[in-house]
């Protein structure tokens, strides 16, 4: 006798993660802000975000290897990635317990300040 629940579970399964893919444009995260780097922009598709977990999908249209960062107010490095090769995309995951005022920046060449733009954390809706 075939056990129904496990002949559906395949079934389950990719119908499952064809939802979880539909509706991102570029192949993003659910929730992430994309972030377009190239040789003189750093272009984001959200300048705030509510505090906790922030995804940023970062891609290199420049020609040279790039970073993206995350400071704080103080200019403390809160998360990066390095090393982004030109057409190439990574993800950067940063954990912001706290809102503030905060600076994203691409840096084409991996060098110097970067392309820096001011970014907001609010405070986590509570319920």
């Amino acid at each position: 006798m075939i056990n129904n629940a496990r002949a559906l579970a395949p079934v389950l399964g990719a119908v499952l993660l064809a939802a979880g893919c539909a509706g991102q444009p570029g192949g993003g995260a659910p929730g992430a802000i994309t972030v377009e780097a190239s040789d003189d922009a750093c272009k984001l598709s959200a300048t705030s975000a509510a505090a906790g977990t922030i995804r940023f999908d970062i891609t290199n249209k420049g020609s040279q290897v790039t970073e993206f960062y995350l400071y704080d107010e103080g200019g403390r490095i809160v998360s990066e990635v390095e090393n982004i090769g030109p057409g190439l995309s990574r993800q950067l995951v940063a954990e912001v317990p706290q809102g503030g005022k905060y600076t994203t920046a691409c840096k084409p060449g991996m060098k110097g300040d970067g392309i820096r733009g001011e970014f907001t954390v609010t405070e986590p809706v509570t319920p």
